[in-house]
């Protein structure tokens, strides 16, 4: 029998606080106490195994009969929800569930009525690799290992998914995401992060007004306390060779930032194929602009995390510093199987200008420097996602989701002391856990 506080495994079942949560469970499961957490009831679960490989997949034990609530990615950028009552149920790329062991309607042995029991499974980080969970046709819960490396195929698999209990669904759950905050120490729960002040002001943005055809007069059109320039200020362009993917109201695809600065639509008197390289000619007048005559408060504008869409193109003059190389994604095996995604599959074809991991930092901070001293507040950092595609040759999807992660939250907190950035396609754990 291994044991954590509250939750066992005996006799091929999970029970937790004397309820059997899970049943036929197999022999290499096993349970690590959670220590200096806020719930009493929790615990790790992990597996022993001498397999190795990139990508592995464990059951842990049958769920059956019992209701759950569980949060999965229903395509690369995205989560969604979906509820069941058996492990056939459960999606691939489920990275939340919640269980419900029993409802609070029955009575015990003395006659008594039984709190409700709620338990919250939270597959996260380790090492190099991600865990989510999945269910197959047996109803056996089972976690899923990826690494996102060829190479990277060696694992500890001690502490993959932290389970905890107690009577109070949302108690559970913001207690199970503190503990593996201690546990893991690369991230923070929302309470101790820095809200902007931008969230207490009513604003807009100007995606779904214009798409990429916006511009400055556009974006003088609508006003709040705030605006979020979107997709369509940047200078970008095409390899000489490409061929446009663009859909219906969306960006094009193949095309890559070829510098840091703002396109001729925010330039003064700017005029296409010609470029403004006083500073208060560009984005700045219509930042002023706004800012004075029309009141508003902030204004934000937005970039992918990795540039663009398309990355940033090599050897783009005055870019090579950053020494961008071109990369092909390759999206995971459960992202594939729940809904297929246009815009990747445009990535994928034209690939992605990557800038090095070790000078993103000098990317990220020498454009934000440049949107800070327009007098812009903060950044939406889009396609967020798209780095858990790339970690082939990087040590994995988790290392480079770090290298990145770091770099942009330092140069957010030298550029936009106010915490000022908004993630955007970003509900992967590769992000929320790093």
């Amino acid at each position: 029998m291994t044991v954590g506080a509250g939750i066992s495994v005996s006799n091929r079942r999970l029970n937790v606080l004397g309820e059997n949560i899970l049943s036929d469970v197999h022999e290499n499961i096993i349970v690590t106490p959670a220590s200096g957490g806020l719930l009493t009831n929790g615990a790790f679960i992990g597996v022993q195994s001498d397999q190795i490989g990139s990508r592995r997949a464990f059951p842990v034990g049958k769920l059956q009969d019992l209701r759950f609530m569980c949060v999965f990615r229903f395509k690369l950028w995205w989560m969604t929800q979906r509820m069941g009552t058996c492990g056939q149920d459960i999606p691939f790329e489920t990275q939340f569930l919640i269980v419900e062991g029993r409802d609070g309607a029955h009575f015990g042995e003395e006659g008594g009525e039984e709190s409700a029991l709620y338990v919250v499974f939270l597959p996260i980080l380790e090492g190099d690799f991600r865990a989510v969970l999945q269910g197959n046709a047996n109803n056996e819960l089972e976690i899923c290992l990826e690494s996102g490396d060829p190479a990277v195929q060696d694992f500890d698999g001690s502490h993959l998914v932290f389970v905890g209990a107690g009577s109070d669904p949302f108690d559970v759950i913001t207690n199970a995401v503190k503990t593996v905050e201690g546990h893991l120490q690369t991230f923070c729960h929302r309470e101790r992060k820095k809200m902007p002040d931008m969230l207490n002001w009513f604003g807009w943005c100007t995606w779904d007004a214009f798409y990429t055809n916006v511009t400055a007069e556009g974006v003088k059109q609508g006003f709040g306390e705030f605006v979020i320039i979107d997709d369509g200020w940047q200078s970008v362009g095409m390899d000489p060779t490409s061929e446009k993917a663009q859909a219906d109201n969306s960006a094009n695809f193949a095309n890559r930032l070829t510098n840091i600065k703002e396109n001729h639509k925010f330039q003064k008197d700017g005029k296409q194929g010609e470029r403004v390289e006083d500073p208060a000619m560009g984005i700045s007048h219509i930042v002023s602009e706004i800012k004075d005559q029309h009141s508003v408060k902030y204004v934000y504008v937005w970039h992918a995390l990795a540039g663009y869409w398309g990355g940033v193109r090599p050897g783009m003059t005055g870019m090579e510093h950053y020494e961008s190389k071109m990369a092909y994604p390759v999206s995971s095996p459960g992202v594939q199987s729940n809904e297929p995604c246009d815009a990747l599959n445009s990535v994928t074809k034209t690939g992605l200008g990557l800038v090095n991991p070790e000078k993103v930092y000098n990317f990220y901070n020498e454009l934000h420097s440049y949107l800070a001293s327009a007098g812009i507040d903060g950044v939406k950092v889009d396609v967020q996602n798209i780095l858990e595609t790339l970690g082939a040759g990087h040590g994995g999807r988790v290392k480079l989701a770090r290298k990145y992660h770091q770099a942009l939250e330092a140069s957010i907190s030298r550029n936009f002391p106010d915490n000022g950035i908004i993630s955007c396609m970003s509900h992967n754990t590769d992000g929320l856990y790093r």
